[in-house]
């Protein structure tokens, strides 16, 4: 049986190109990968690199040499093609008819060939020259040495045979990549520019194709390029790389299921309409700033900025996690924060409501009151250790857009935005609908997914995006693409997708959940008092990093706590399974 170490040495192997000079060598390295000597068959996989390396940075020596004394790199000229053509038209002024240049075509690095061919376009082949070819250029200069270049030109052409379609083709193909480069002041762009010259098959190619490939390497520089089988050995030593060093989230399993949240990836989460979706949006969020220590943004198109701080206090205050780095254990619901009810030290000595909250007395401002609180409750001054505490954290800083009508275009200006400004990597959008051009259109919901994961992957940031979930009758546990409210399409460019929903109150018996997937004990969902305490099926419906598993979650919806309990499963019961479709 193979095993993990086995399969992924073999894909690493599988991905290296056969050539003539690595084929005994990698077959070297298959065998001893079957025989079951990982280290020998590491040891020959990095000897095959530094061999790949070794010849790769010679290349790229050779390639970006240049000629200190010349406008253009060493791969880049060719006077002898440049005399060639000057020769073949001294020798036959009239072929100027047919094989020009035009000004804003003619790149002769050779001043002196230059010269000649102004004399050709309006002396020796005058008569012949179209008006389209003589424009822009002025007369040329006569003298002697003029004019024996011109006869030495004209004898080492003849008798010889060369072909004058080739070598005007040739030339202006050079002509169209000195243009390039001299157009395209960005070195990396110049150099993939100087590469088309040693393209295997360059010298079939038309000039409309070399034009073609200019193209394709101006146009695809944003995009990323590299040779799969660089570096490979240090790729799977290492392991510093975004598959396996991917942050955790406040979900162990999720966490293990998707390999972290993965910079370059596209996440969404779907739920019904209010049921949380921008609760759950500032749980990871506030997991991502402080407990990764990452720079976060928020961008809403539902919650408000007073609102969403409040969430984030009330996250903030009571998450486990976080509580462990600012150090305040206390347990307060949203509410309570919101009204300032908080807990006396002393009920005896002040008035308090029945819950024990110090009481505003009639007439007392504000003020007043705050400065009571700071003395007569621990749990207020808590409170405003951590908010002073997260004041602080300006490395970790969550970021937040509130934004409403707004076009793609505009969503994109601000994440590039805060990525250039604030280095920011990690976006959660809420909620991803489609722009103000399209509204009432859901298939365009695609686009603008398609216009995230694109920003994702050439910019290596984290995207989030919640969606909504239709209102329909299907079991929680039985979720899929189809009850999305918008395109089900949008699920094609995401890298991972979650379908949220709660699970009825009055059917929380019929459900249980277990610690591992597979496993042999089971635990029933609790049903609590508290209207706040609710259960949440997840049913990871897409994973490019493979399982799709079904979780619960519990949500205590005044503390913004949610919990990943276990594995969600359905009681395997006969009637349980006969009547499945009417349990919502």
């Amino acid at each position: 049986m193979v095993n993990e170490t086995e399969k992924k040495l073999y894909e690493i192997i599988d991905q290296i190109p056969v050539t003539e000079n690595n084929r005994k060598k990698i077959t070297e390295i298959k065998m001893a990968v079957g025989a079951g000597e990982y280290k020998e068959a590491l040891a020959k996989l990095k000897e095959l690199n530094d061999e790949d390396e070794k010849a790769l940075e010679e290349e790229d020596e050779n390639l970006l040499e240049e000629n200190e004394e010349g406008m253009f790199p060493t791969k880049l000229k060719n006077p002898e093609l440049e005399r060639i053509y000057m020769g073949l038209l001294l020798e036959n002024p009239k072929s100027i008819s047919r094989y020009y240049y035009v000004y804003r075509e003619c790149y002769f690095e050779d001043d002196d060939v230059l010269n000649v061919y102004k004399s050709v376009l309006f002396t020796e082949g005058g008569k012949y020259t179209p008006e389209i070819a003589k424009d822009g250029f002025n007369f040329s200069k006569d003298s002697e040495e003029v004019y024996k270049f011109k006869n030495q030109l004209k004898k080492d052409v003849r008798d010889k045979n060369y072909d004058m379609e080739k070598v005007y083709t040739d030339l202006k193909k050079l002509f169209i990549l000195r243009r390039a480069y001299l157009s395209n002041p960005v070195k990396n762009i110049q150099d993939k520019i100087i590469e088309i010259i040693d393209y295997e098959l360059y010298d079939q190619m038309s000039v409309e194709e070399v034009e073609a490939a200019i193209n394709q390497v101006t146009v695809t520089d944003k995009f990323k390029q590299t040779v799969l089988n660089k570096n490979l050995t240090n790729f799977i030593e290492e392991g510093s790389n975004n598959l396996a060093n991917g942050l955790p989230l406040p979900f162990p399993i999720l966490t293990q299921v998707f390999k972290g949240i993965r910079k370059g990836e596209t996440m969404a989460y779907a739920m019904p309409s209010n049921s949380g979706k921008s609760r759950f949006a500032i749980d990871l969020a506030a997991y991502t700033a402080f407990v990764n220590k990452k720079k976060v943004l928020i961008i809403s198109n539902e919650m408000s900025e007073e609102k969403m701080k409040l969430c984030l206090i009330t996250t903030i205050v009571n998450n486990p996690e976080i509580q462990k780095i600012h150090g305040q254990q206390i347990s307060i619901t949203e509410n309570e924060i919101l009204a300032l009810q908080f807990k006396a030290d002393d009920p005896k000595k002040v008035k308090v409501d029945e819950q024990g909250h110090v009481l505003k007395e009639k007439d007392e401002k504000q003020r007043d009151f705050i400065k009571r609180l700071e003395k007569e409750s621990t749990q207020f001054k808590q409170v405003i250790t951590v908010t002073n505490w997260i004041n602080k954290e300006i490395n970790n800083s969550i970021y937040f857009m509130n934004i409403t009508d707004h076009t793609n275009d505009e969503l994109k200006k601000v994440i590039m935005n805060y990525y250039y400004k604030e280095k920011i990597e990690y976006v959660f959008y809420d909620t991803l609908k489609t722009d103000t051009a399209n509204i009432g259109n859901p298939e365009e919901i695609k686009k603008t997914a398609t216009i995230l994961s694109n920003i994702a992957q050439n910019f290596e940031i984290f995207i989030c995006s919640s969606l909504q979930l239709a209102e329909a009758s299907t079991l929680p546990i039985n979720l899929d693409v189809n009850d999305l409210a918008v395109s089900r399409t949008v699920k094609e460019v995401l890298d991972t997708l979650c379908l949220i929903k709660q699970i009825n109150r009055d059917h929380l018996q019929d459900y249980e959940y277990s610690l591992k997937e597979v496993d042999t004990t089971f635990y029933d969902l609790e049903k609590f008092e508290d209207p706040d305490v609710r259960y949440y099926a997840c049913v990871v419906d897409k994973n490019r990093a493979g399982p799709k598993p079904k979780l619960v979650f519990r949500l205590n919806l005044a503390y913004n706590s949610w919990e990943e309990l276990g594995y969600l499963r359905l009681k395997q019961t006969g009637n349980q399974e006969e009547n499945n479709e009417y349990y919502v």
